[in-house]
């Protein structure tokens, strides 16, 4: 596979590690992600075209990356098919996602592999709250989505995570046991509740945060952000239904 022209850097793990990226109508951002990426730490780098009708899929061949298509719309469902791209994976494999738009820091995924290198957790998030982010980067209803939505996990499974990050490193095994299922906005929550539900160790580190590149499909309209918090609600109201959360199997500290 064709790779840029990085510094080598010292891998954060020995596993091995993948970047499935969703992507619609990215054109003017996917490239700048990928060359941003540490290309040196990773197996495959995967862009799943959600239907985009502008240049995407080409400029991200030409950075390198795979491109699959995921005709069928949502954010979840271009993760699958990103996901379904890179075939059976071994337990202890990495899988990090991250959008397409630049607002997530690349050049910042060692930070989420060292907690699995280490073995202390199976899933890590990347935490804008914990995190410095750019003024203007979230806007006031992704700030309260992510309070509301954090608060109801706390007080339905117990546990105290402070974002729904997109920027995220999960284990092959841990992917296995939570069998992700959800083809769009509740995606990410639904790995974090599920986490919890079969006992994976999770923790969340510090992430950067900047303007995204273009328009937010989601929160930067009113449907969008309303759609997503409804999903986000029903999918905890949903898993709730499906049990409480198991003991951690590693120390998360």
């Amino acid at each position: 596979m064709p790779q840029p022209d990085h510094a080598p850097q010292q891998p954060a793990t020995q596993a091995r590690v993948f970047v499935v990226i969703p992507a619609l109508d990215e054109e003017a951002s996917v490239g700048l992600v990928l060359a941003a990426l540490p290309w040196a730490l990773l197996e495959r780098v995967v862009v799943a075209d959600n239907g985009s009708r502008d240049g995407t899929a080409a400029v991200a061949r030409a950075a390198g990356a795979t491109v699959v298509d995921a005709p069928r719309r949502g954010y979840g469902s271009a993760c699958l098919a990103g996901l379904a791209a890179l075939g059976s994976l071994e337990p202890d494999d990495v899988v990090v996602f991250l959008d397409a738009d630049f607002s997530d820091h690349p050049e910042e995924l060692p930070s989420l592999l060292a907690p699995i290198a280490q073995g202390r957790a199976e899933l890590v998030i990347g935490s804008r709250a914990l995190g410095e982010s750019e003024p203007g980067s979230m806007l006031p209803q992704q700030r309260f989505g992510n309070a509301l939505a954090t608060f109801l996990i706390r007080l339905a499974f117990g546990h105290a995570y402070t974002d729904l990050g997109p920027f995220r490193a999960i284990t092959g095994r841990g992917l296995a046991a939570i069998a992700m299922v959800d083809q769009n906005w509740g995606w990410t929550v639904e790995m974090q509740v599920r986490a919890l539900q079969e006992g994976l160790a999770v923790t969340e580190v510090p992430v950067s945060y900047r303007r995204r590149v273009g328009h937010s499909k989601i929160a930067g309209t009113v449907k969008g952000t309303l759609n997503a918090g409804v999903k986000i609600l029903w999918t905890i109201a949903r898993l709730r239904r499906r049990g409480p959360a198991q003991p951690p199997l590693r120390d998360q500290s």
